[in-house]
């Protein structure tokens, strides 16, 4: 799966860059994931073409407009070749392969619903794990850019459809589980996702995407002790984690431990040369003098 981009979020309180899609939850005090209260976080949508041949639910306003401020010239001739080969296919086999370059081209547009869109036409046709996880990350890249509730439940619901296929054959593949697990985060079931999210840890205790978005709801909840124990065990695992160090840094001012959290934060800006990040890094570590 291609890595989601990083939406950085100044939040009143705790100053943190948010990556990935993630809620706001409230978590039981007796249970370090125990999920009791959920709320989804926006971020600017990345849509798709308007004149693709597709409703994906979204208005041209919420999804063509901004797909096509985004998309370069190159970008917008390749989609427009790409579909043309894909109209005048003919055969479900010669379909099935233009579906593949179509989908292609509007993810390299980064218009991630419409990509999912044909990369699902094609795996419906070949079947098979790798084309059904195309379609699932797709989806998944889209489900991280949801303008509203409405649409992240669209998008999160189309990606868990791609992603069961490919856990119907291989129950092992954590990143598709931990997707899965995120999209549920979304939804009036978060617990659901949460007991994914530990599952995928009891097999692979060191998973690191599972950590990091277990670590990242325990913050969200203001529970930064439990987050220091995860974000402790990440950087453990992979040192150069940045994110993971950038929140354990957080976790750790949050629990006092200012000392720490400075030399960690301090740590971010050698590992990072992200700008938004290291102004969250600036104004933590002024917050902390």
């Amino acid at each position: 799966m291609k890595r989601s981009q990083i939406l950085i979020v100044v939040a009143a309180i705790v100053l943190v860059a948010v990556l990935f899609f993630l809620p706001k939850v409230v978590v039981n005090n007796e249970d370090k994931d125990n999920l009791a209260e959920n709320q989804t976080t926006a971020a600017v949508p990345e849509g798709h073409s308007e004149d693709d041949g597709h409703d994906h639910g979204a208005s041209a306003e919420e999804a063509g407009v901004e797909a096509h401020r985004t998309a370069t010239p190159e970008q917008l001739m390749a989609l427009t070749t790409a579909r043309a080969k894909y109209n005048k296919a003919t055969g479900e086999q010669s379909r099935s392969r233009v579906a593949v370059e179509l989908a292609e081209a509007y993810a390299n547009a980064a218009k991630y619903d419409s990509a999912g869109y044909y990369y699902e036409i094609a795996a419906k046709a070949r079947g098979g794990e790798k084309s059904y996880k195309k379609a699932g990350d797709a989806y998944y890249e889209a489900f991280t850019f949801a303008a509203t509730q409405e649409r992240a439940s669209e998008l999160g619901g189309k990606a868990r459809s791609m992603y069961e296929q490919v856990l119907k054959n291989n129950p092992s593949d954590h990143d598709a589980k931990t997707n899965v697990a995120m999209t549920y985060i979304a939804t009036s079931n978060p617990m659901q996702g949460i007991m994914m999210l530990r599952e995928v840890l009891a097999s692979d205790p060191n998973n690191e995407k599972a950590l990091f978005n277990l670590g990242i709801l325990s913050i969200q909840s203001n529970q930064y002790e439990n987050a220091v124990e995860r974000f402790e065990k990440l950087v453990s695992v992979n040192p150069q984690h940045v994110e993971g160090t950038f929140y354990l840094a957080v976790a750790l001012a949050e629990t006092g431990q200012n000392e720490r959290a400075k030399e960690l934060f301090n740590k971010v800006k050698g590992m990072s040369a992200d700008p938004a990040l290291n102004a969250s890094v600036d104004e933590y570590l002024a917050k902390l003098q």
